[in-house]
Order: C-alpha cells, then structure tokens, then sequence
C-alpha cells in the first residue's frame, strides 16, 4: 500500500510541477483517491495543492527540487520499504554495485588484530541504523502495512564501531544519535526512536540523502532568489590594524567577531557597532614552564603570528594556535571580559590548527603542527589525551566530527594527504590524497551531513569538492577558479547550501549542489589576492579581509536586521571608546579602558527606559474565535514561525505566521497578522479534563525540536498530539497524582522528564510506555525542570523553594540548595519557582515570585539575584532572550520589565497602559513570557483574560532601552538607585 502510494504520489506532484492541472486532477481522482479511506485529513491537504500557483507554497514541499532529483530519492525510500516489508524478505537481493573503498581499507588494515573485536561490534545495534520513513508523509495509523526493522550500514561510521566497542554519548556538532529501536512499527505506541522517525512530511526530497544534481539551465528566478539570499552588502569595515590572519564568528552572539594577526595579536569586536571589546597582544604567560626550544625560538625571532583562533561550541572559552609551540584558551563571560584560562607548550614548531570537540563528555581541544603530530588535550585540566602520529609532512589542519555516536578526525598535511583517526592510539585508519595533492581544509556543512575540502597545490592550483565519505572519493568538484591562485585559498559553508571561497581578489559563491560558480562579489574593491572568509552561524554576515589591515562585514538583508537588533552600545562609550575602537588600537584592554567616570558619565545621567503608551514600541494582539481561559502556558516554536498557547480551561491556540511580501521569512513578526491554525472540523486540540481537580491550574506543555508533536497536560491524562493534523496519538499516565512540568530529554526524545503534583520526578520512555526512574527529594509539587546538555544534568524546582541539580546519565541527586527569601517572606504564599538554562548550559535562572537569580550549576551557588520590595508587586513569571543578553518579567500588577542578564539591571519597563486597552480590566496582567527563538528583542505575553500579545521595540531603537552605568558612587549611580527605588525595585545583590 505505501509503495503505490509513493509512486502515484510522485506522479501527482510532477504533474503539478508541469503545471498540467488537469492531469493533476485525474491522478488525484484515479490514483489517489482510494487511499482517502484511509487517511482522508492527507487526501484533503494534497487536494489543496491544487488551489496553489506553486505547490511548493506548502511548508511541507518547499524543498522539492525536481522530478529528477525527486525519483531519485524515491527509488531509495522504494528501497527501503521493499527490504522492510517482512513478505520480501529472504526473496529479493539488492548488490551493492560499488564497493566502500574507505570500509575496505580499514577493514583489511585491522583485520587480524581486531577480528574478535570486529565480531563483537558487528552484533552491536549502534552499527546499523533502523529505516526511517522520514521522506514521505506516512498514510495514517490504519495503514495495513508497517515496515519492520531493517540494519542498515552507517556511512563512514560502521568501520569505525567495528574497532571501538567505546560509545560516546556527547555531541560534537555533527549527526546526534538519539537511540535505536528494533521495530519501528512499535512508533504508533510511542515516539520512536528520535523526532527524525516521526516528523511528518510528504516532501519528495529526504534530507538525509544528497545527490549530485547540476543543473546548468535553471532558471534565472531561481539564481536571483539565491544570490539574494548571500550577504554580499558591505555593512561595517573594521579597521584591525594588522593583517588579519584567522577570524571566527561567537556560536551563540552572531555578530562578535574574533580576529587574530599576523603580529600575535588578538581582538575582539562587537561588528554592528564597529567597537573593538577587548585586545591581546602575544606574550608566554608562564615563560618558566615553557621549553627551552620555544625560549631559543622567541629570543632568536620574537615575531609570531596567529594561526588559528575559535571558540568553543558554546562560546564560552576560545583557542588561539600560535606559529610558534604555543595554544592558549581563555574564557569569556560576555562583554569585554576575557580571562586567560590555560596555557599549553603544545608542539615543536608551529601549531597549525586547533579545534574543540567532545570524544567523551569533557570538552577537549585538538592541535596539530608542524612537527607531524596532532594531540588531544583536555581543556578542563591541560592534560594530553591522545598523541597521534602518523603523518609525513606538517599537519595543516583537523577536522574533528561525530555520526552514529562514533567520535572521529579527519587531518589533512601540507604534502597533500587527509588521513582519518579515532580516539584510541592505534593509528590512522583511512589514508588518501587530496584533489591534486593541495594542501587542504577540511570542513562539514553545518547539519553534518555533507563534507567539503578546499585548498590548493604548489603549482597554485585551487580544489574545491565535496566528498562521499562512504568510498573516500570525489562526490563533486567545482568549477571557477583562477588559473593560479596565490596563496592556500580559504573557504567556508553556510546555511547547508553555500560555499565561500576567497580567491582571485573576489570572494566567490557556489551553491552546494551545483558545480558551476553561482555569483562573486568584489565587495567594493580592495581586497587581497587570497581574502579570508568567515560565515556566522546562520550565513547572514560574513567576515572578509581586506588590504590595509581591513575586515570588511557583508551582510544579507536579515543579517542588517542582526546587527541592528545586536547594536546595544551605551551612550556610555561616547566618543572616547569609539575613538579607541575606530582607530584600530591593539593595546591590551588594560591600557585602554574608557575613563567613564572622569569624562562621561557625570554628563550623561541615565534614565530608565519607561514605555506607557502604544505609540511607544510595537504590538500585536492576537486574536481567537475560541473562548480560551487564562493563558498558563506560552511558547515560540523552534523554528520561529508560529507562537502555541495553553489556556487553563485546557485549549491549544496555535497561531502561525504566513510567508509574503512583508514577511518573506515567514517568522514571527508584529508587521503581519498571524493565522489561527484549526482543525477543519474547528475543534482545538484540548487536554484530557477527565480527572482534573476544578479549579486548579495546573497545565504543562513541551514541544518536540522539529516542532511536530506537542506533549501536554492539563491536570488530567497526559496527551500527545501531532501538530501538523492536531490529532491526539497517544495518552497515557492518569492522575492522581497529576503531571505538573514536561521535559524532554536533551539526547533522546523518547525520554522525558514528569515532574509531579506529589513532589516527584518520573524519567518515562514514551516508546516503551514505561518509568525508567523516580526522582525523590522535593516535598511539594514540581514546577520546573530543565536539562543541560553540556552538563548532563537535570535541574528541578518545587513549590517548595528548593533547587536539585540531578546527574542525567545515572539520575542521582548531585546537589540541593534553597532559595534566598528575603526575611519576613518565606512560606508566606506558595510561589512556582521555575528554572532556565543560560546558552552556555553552565549557569540557570531561577524565577520566584520574590526575586530573579543567577545560579553557577556545578556548584549551585547563586551569583547574582534581584530582590523585588516587598511592597512592589510580585514576579509571575521570567524567561531569558533567545541569546541570553536579556530577561523579560511580567509582574502581578501587569509591569512588563526587561533586565540586563549579564547584571540584573533593569534597563526598560513596559506599563499595562501601554498594551492593555482602556476597556479591559485593571486585574488582567500577564500571567506568562516566551521568548523569540531567532529574535532577542522580541518576545510574547499571555495574559490572564485569554488573550496573547507580541512585543517588539520601535525599528528606529532596535533594542529595550539602554542599560545603567556601572559607576560605583558617582551621581549618576546615585540617580540610578533612586529610579530603581522608585520603580519598586533594589538593586542586584551578588
């Protein structure tokens, strides 16, 4: 049934993407209509497609390229489901006509050592990987046919679990495994194995499958809106004032800007504001434990130069690689706060690159020189990990990468060999030669699916190709180099589609899936011959450097929006910092502090940023033709697109933002109004009530990452719904006692943590329907939970005003503190103490009713915390920006305020007068806050009377007012503690 349905399916799309609407239409009422009986919410939305001038319009087909590409991916998921299909099995043989080159090697390589070893992994359920029927929308739940379990072999991964029975359950920035299920029919009970198993799509296009599609003829509509989407506006032009030799963009703060130069300098700039935060120049930090070859070395040449500089996944420590021995890392707090953090006398010679990754759970950092080597070490400590040794030339560069829950390098060396390695010390397990012998790069586009190399020979010229990791061969090359390049070229990728190479005084654009040279911009001119290019994390801005000690900052249209939204600088730096920054000075920070308190900010007095009325800021009120009670629950989704609502009386509004000519992104925005999504019916999705206790809010929600299934309770039965048709899959776990929070677990989307009305914790798997564990150590009900990825932990908080930070691998209580009420104020009225991580998944929010607080989770100590007046209002509830910067509250007597998250400074607060129509009740007060997931300055409310409202500052600010000075004892401090008095609030205590 599924395999006629794909295959008339297909038929139907090509016809709609030939425009034949007619026939269409006949494919529709021959072929498609019988399965209408089975699925008929499916039949009805593939008959919409009709009502489409493209059907790519449909969110769930806007990556449906064409037919070509289409059946090509479909003769692989016909595949699947044929060799799923237990009627088939033993009967049909599909020869694998070519092949692993890459499992060939290492299989003969390790062949008499690891023979047992090899057989004990080969029975182990990580090798293979089950079918995952994520291509096509599935036909229902009745459907008669469900695919059993089928192993597949992992690509590049399975010869290496065949020499390593050691299974890492980090993350590396690469593929994720969530676990593994054995029958993949069991989903219908269950979640599955991963979201990947159940996201629900009918697009002809996997996104686990690339094929190498060039299509030479495409249209010129499609090349414009692609060349549209590259930042090719020159935006800021920084001036570094040394030649810049390496550059990184923060993970999570997309327009911080590391540089490092060709003197050992380095610098780090806040791009939409032109301002350099903080500057290093090189000096050995311990020179007496440095070795007496690198002392000889400096005394002989104390010239040295950056090789490499990155930060860490999180943003919290960066590296810097030295042309001479050395690696430092530091640490960085946010601001112009850089600490040095460790010093390591890493190789002889120069060290070449340097790279974070997570082999075990500990954040490592990889080296590599010219002395041939490359080394692992741990960052927490120094100590030296792995020693791998086996190249024959200076290594260039490392590539480290995880898939399949295998942790692996890839090294590449300036004689032209990439060799691969995992962490063990047996040696490299793959050896082979880059394209033309160049001295190459290697790099993974940012999901991990897809592996590029660029670099280039002694004779200058220029590889760049991705490569099928598989067979260890060239997958693509492409096209539009200069003859002779000068120089080893650099490149980046960027939004999984496109690659940047600097070459030829250009920077050149190609998108990944099409061999020939999509665009190259000069960026107004001036630009060296070989330009250094550096993509931020979502491709909207990229760094380029340019002759005269320049970097020049190309920006897209939402990466303008970026820099806009990122620029909070102070009237503070005045034109004393922006005198420094501008003119390019590479003294350390020490040096040039601004003399705030001598010349600026006795003339500037701050003044809390108060909005009162509507003209002040942006708003949108969402409306609903459901009577919808107080709103107790609000959340964005993961992709920004749509904002999902829970009432007290047990109702979901889910409202969704449409693409067009004002919102070409599609996200969530005050400039459009929103849809409200239903069901055709026009029923909402409502919770079970059966057992819930009138009168008592107790609702709770939590959202899969893929945004397509919503876990939720309202004091009854817990409910799984699916978004995408609002219909309830599963139920499960009746109360008493009820379910007060949701969690999912960060690694495994099965498991979810429950917090409970009894105080209790229960670790579920939903597949298996059963409690893995309960967590006991609160005495009143659970009211919130969050997971840190980084720390493998679950912190829980209670009604009772206690915080547990639990281990998530062995669900063991780690630590316990209560919270710091204010005297006079404890017990006085039950508050729901709820919890957050910060981005870098080391320190917490806690939100109570009394105060704000800054928690350091290892040690559980609180760092910094806002006490509200015991006169003023009460806290209802608090969530950081989606980049942590900010802290939006909402206040009982309605106050919206926003504090600095750096500091606990109020820095805007918005009245109810401002949002609140003049008819509307004195006592309606926003009861929750969500946060944008993409937009730091943007965030929603849900207010007490059922209604919800989006919030965003003036496009003319750009932010929510500016923050206070840190100006211990001078006026304006003084001005600021009596405004912050006034407002009902006292300063921060840390």
């Amino acid at each position: 049934m599924k395999i006629f349905f794909e295959i008339r399916k297909q038929k139907y799309l090509e016809a709609l993407d030939e425009l034949d609407r007619s026939k269409a239409v006949d494919i529709l009422a021959k072929d498609l209509k019988v399965f209408a009986s089975f699925n008929e919410e499916l039949f009805r939305e593939m008959t919409m497609l009709l009502t489409l001038d493209n059907f790519r319009e449909n969110e769930q087909l806007y990556n449906y390229k064409d037919s070509k590409t289409a059946r090509a991916i479909m003769l692989i998921e016909l595949k699947k489901l044929f060799e799923a299909n237990p009627l088939f099995h033993d009967k049909l043989q599909f020869p694998n006509i070519r092949g692993s080159r890459l499992r060939m090697l290492i299989n003969q390589s390790c062949k008499n050592s690891n023979d047992s070893l090899a057989q004990l992994a080969a029975s182990n359920q990580l090798i293979g990987s089950p079918t995952k029927m994520e291509g096509f929308l599935p036909l229902g739940t009745n459907v008669p046919f469900q695919p059993t379990s089928v192993e597949l072999q992992a690509p590049l991964t399975t010869w290496m679990s065949n020499l390593s029975t050691r299974t890492h359950s980090a993350v590396s920035g690469g593929g994720i495994d969530f676990g593994r299920v054995t029958n993949p029919a069991a989903i219908s009970n269950g979640l599955g194995n991963s979201d990947e198993m159940y996201k629900t799509r009918f697009s002809g296009v996997s996104d686990r499958v690339m094929f190498p599609v060039t299509n030479p003829g495409q249209s010129q509509s499609v090349m414009f809106n692609s060349t549209n989407e590259l930042p090719k506006t020159v935006a800021r032009t920084l001036n570094q004032g040394s030649i810049p030799t390496s550059m990184d963009f923060h993970p999570i703060q997309q327009t911080l800007l590391l540089v490092g130069t060709n003197v050992g300098s380095i610098s780090l700039w806040e791009v939409s504001s032109r301002e350099k935060l903080a500057s290093r120049n090189f000096q050995v930090w311990n020179i007496g434990a440095s070795s007496m070859i690198l002392k000889a070395t400096l005394i002989k040449d104390p010239c040295v130069l950056v090789k490499r500089i990155v930060w860490s996944p999180d943003g919290s420590l960066f590296g810097v690689a030295y042309s001479k021995h050395m690696m430092q890392l530091y640490t960085y707090q946010g601001g112009n706060d850089i600490q040095q953090h460790l010093e390591i006398d890493a190789h002889v010679g120069s060290v070449n690159d340097i790279a974070f990754c997570y082999p075990t759970k500990q954040l490592s950092v990889i080296t590599c020189g010219d002395d041939k080597i490359i080394k692992v070490w741990d960052v927490a400590t120094g100590a030296k990990m792995f020693n791998f040794e086996g190249h024959n030339a200076p290594v260039h560069s490392v590539c480290p990468h995880c898939k399949e829950n295998v942790h692996f390098i890839f090294s590449t060396s300036v004689d032209g060999k990439i060799r691969a390695w995992l962490y063990d010390n047996v040696g490299y397990r793959v050896d082979y030669d880059a394209p033309g012998r160049s001295c190459t790069t290697m790099a993974y586009s940012a999901d991990g699916k897809r592996l590029f190399s660029c670099g280039t020979n002694k004779d200058g010229e220029s590889h760049i190709v991705e490569w099928n990791e598989n067979e260890g061969l060239v997958k693509r090359s492409y096209q539009g180099f200069h003859k002779r390049s000068q120089g080893i070229v650099q490149f980046d990728t960027a939004k999984n589609r496109f690659l940047a190479v600097g070459d030829d005084y250009l920077v050149k654009f190609w998108d990944m899936d099409n061999v020939n040279l999509l665009t190259s911009i000069d960026a107004e001119g001036g630009l060296p011959a070989s330009p250094r290019v550096r993509f931020n994390k979502e491709g909207t801005l990229l760094a380029v450097s340019a002759n005269d000690n320049r970097i020049k900052i190309l920006a897209t249209v939402d990466g303008l929006q970026l820099m806009r939204t990122y620029d909070r600088h102070s009237l503070l730096a005045g034109s004393t910092s922006e005198a420094v920054t501008k003119n390019g000075d590479t003294r350390n920070m020490v040096d040039v502090e601004p003399k705030l308190a001598d010349e600026v900010s006795l003339t500037k007095i701050w003044k809390l940023t108060e909005i009162s009325e509507p003209a002040q800021f942006r708003l949108l009120r969402l409306s609903a033709p459901v009577k919808a009670d107080k709103i107790s629950r609000l959340i964005y989704t993961k992709s920004g697109t749509a904002i999902l609502a829970l009432a007290t009386n047990a109702i979901h509004l889910l409202w969704k933002w449409p693409r067009s000519d004002l919102n070409s992104s599609g996200k969530v925005t005050t400039k459009v109004t929103p849809q409200l999504v239903q069901q055709s019916s026009g029923m909402a999705m409502t919770n079970d009530l059966t057992e819930a206790k009138p009168g008592e809010a107790l609702s709770c929600f939590a959202l899969s990452k893929n945004d397509s299934y919503v876990m939720s309770a309202s004091g009854g039965k817990i409910s799984l719904f699916n978004m995408m048709t609002f219909k309830i899959m599963t139920t499960f776990m009746s109360p008493p006692p009820a379910a007060t929070y949701l969690a999912f677990h960060p690694h495994d989307n099965n498991i979810m943590a429950i917090g409970m009305e009894d105080s209790t914790i229960l670790i579920y798997n939903v597949r298996l329907d059963k409690v893995m564990t309960n967590l006991k150590g609160h005495s009143k009900k659970i009211t919130g939970l969050a997971f840190s990825h980084v720390l493998s932990v679950l912190v829980s908080s209670g009604a009772d005003d206690q915080i547990n930070v639990w281990n998530s691998d062995r669900w063991e209580r780690q630590n316990n503190s209560f919270l710091q009420i204010p005297a006079g104020r404890a017990s006085t009225e039950i508050s729901d103490t709820q919890v957050q991580f910060h981005l870098d998944q080391i320190h917490f929010l806690a939100v109570h009713r009394t105060q704000l607080a800054i928690y350091e989770t290892k040690k559980l100590e609180c760092v910094k915390q806002w006490i509200v007046k015991e006169s003023s209002a009460p806290i209802c509830h608090a969530i950081f920006s989606c980049d942590s910067q900010l802290i939006y509250a909402s206040y009982l007597d309605g106050t919206v305020r926003v504090f600095g998250a750096s500091n606990l400074q109020l820095q805007c607060q918005i009245n109810p007068t401002a949002y609140l129509p003049f008819d509307v009740s004195s006592s309606v007060y926003p009861l929750v806050v969500a946060a944008h997931p993409q937009e730091p300055n943007q965030f929603a409310i849900g207010l007490t009377d059922g209604r919800v409202h989006v919030l965003e500052p003036l496009e003319s600010e750009g932010k929510w007012g500016v923050p206070p000075p840190v100006d211990n004892g001078s006026p304006s401090c003084i001005s600021i503690a009596s405004t912050l008095a006034a407002s009902g609030l006292v300063q921060p205590q840390s």
